[in-house]
C-alpha cells in the first residue's frame, strides 16, 4: 500500500493508525502548497481533489477521506481492536464520533488556515471551534481515550487536529482534559514515530 501524505496534515491520523496497525505501507510526500511530488508529477493525476490523505491499495483501488481510511485501516488489522466489529452500536460511536470530528473539528480549522479568509471573520471561526473543543473536553471527563479505554481510529484524528490549534493561535490551554489527553497520545510510540517520520519532532 501506498499513504500518500503531507507533514502534520490530517494524513498523520492514518499514518499514526498504520503503525498502531503493523501495518506496511510506503509513504508518498504530497505537498498540500504545490500539488506536486517529490519527483514532479502533479498530484492532481493521482488524486483529483488534490488532498491528502490518499491510499493506494495493493490491487491499485485509491481510497480517498480520512474517516474512511482509518477504518478500512483497522479492518485490516482486527488484533489491533483500533475500531469495534462492524454492525455493532460501538462501531456506529465510532463513526459518530469520525464524523463530528471530520465536520464540526477539522472543517472548523479550514478558514483559519486560508489565507483568503477575511481577517474579521477570524475571531468567529476561532470562537466556533473553541466552543466545540470545549464540548470535546467535557466528554474526555474520566476518560483515557475518546471511546474509555481502548484506543481506536477517532484518536490520532483528534490528536492532529488539536496539534493545528497553536499554529492558528487558538489557545485551549484551559482545557485541562483535552490537555491531558494529548499528552496520553502524544506518548504513544506509533505517534512519536510517525511524527519523527514527518519531521515533526526531532
Amino acid at each position: 500500500m501506498k499513504l500518500y501524505y503531507s507533514p502534520g496534515a490530517c494524513s498523520l491520523s492514518p499514518h499514526i493508525v498504520l503503525l498502531e496497525a503493523g501495518l506496511d505501507c510506503e509513504l508518498v510526500l504530497a505537498s498540500t502548497k504545490t500539488h506536486k511530488l517529490a519527483d514532479g508529477t502533479d498530484y492532481y493525476t493521482i488524486n483529483s481533489k488534490g488532498s491528502v490523505p490518499l491510499l493506494e491499495l495493493d490491487n491499485g483501488e485509491r481510497l480517498t477521506e480520512g474517516p474512511v481510511i482509518v477504518q478500512y485501516l483497522a479492518d485490516l488489522a482486527p488484533a489491533a481492536k483500533l475500531a469495534p466489529a462492524n454492525g455493532t452500536m460501538a462501531r456506529y460511536r465510532l463513526q459518530e464520533w469520525l464524523n463530528f470530528l471530520t465536520s464540526e473539528v477539522h472543517k472548523g480549522f479550514s478558514p483559519l488556515f486560508n489565507p483568503a479568509t477575511p481577517e474579521d471573520y477570524k475571531p468567529v471561526a476561532k470562537a466556533r471551534l473553541a466552543d466545540r473543543l470545549a464540548w470535546v473536553d467535557a466528554q474526555l471527563e474520566g476518560k483515557a481515550y475518546l471511546m474509555g479505554e481502548p484506543f481506536t481510529v477517532a484518536d490520532p484524528y483528534l490528536f492532529t487536529l488539536t496539534n493545528w490549534a497553536r499554529p492558528v493561535g487558538l489557545d485551549i490551554s484551559h482545557l485541562a482534559n483535552l490537555g491531558a489527553y494529548m499528552a496520553r497520545v502524544a506518548s504513544r510510540p506509533a505517534v512519536q514515530q510517525a511524527m519523527k517520520a514527518e519531521g515533526l519532532l526531532k
